[in-house]
């Protein structure tokens, strides 16, 4: 996966995680599936639970981004796909 596509994935996810926490998006999923994309349990989490899931991905996506941009042979195991 070349570098760009890479940075430009993880902003993604991390700019949906700061949606969850930060701008409300965990009211607005709270109990649809749209929070099916957090986790598959997440239709039954209230909207604080989604927060913290939001939270704890945000930090493995820092450490996987990280990871993937230092050692590019890991780009394809460290959640962004191949």
């Amino acid at each position: 996966m070349s570098l760009t596509w890479w940075i430009v994935t993880h902003a993604a996810k991390a700019l949906l995680y700061v949606w969850v926490l930060r701008w409300g998006g965990a009211e607005r999923i709270e109990g649809t599936l749209a929070s099916g994309f957090l986790s598959s349990f997440a239709p039954r989490w209230s909207a604080e639970g989604l927060k913290m899931a939001a939270l704890i991905l945000l930090v493995l996506c820092a450490i996987g981004f990280f990871v993937g941009l230092f050692v590019p042979s890991l780009r394809c195991w460290v959640g962004g796909g191949c």
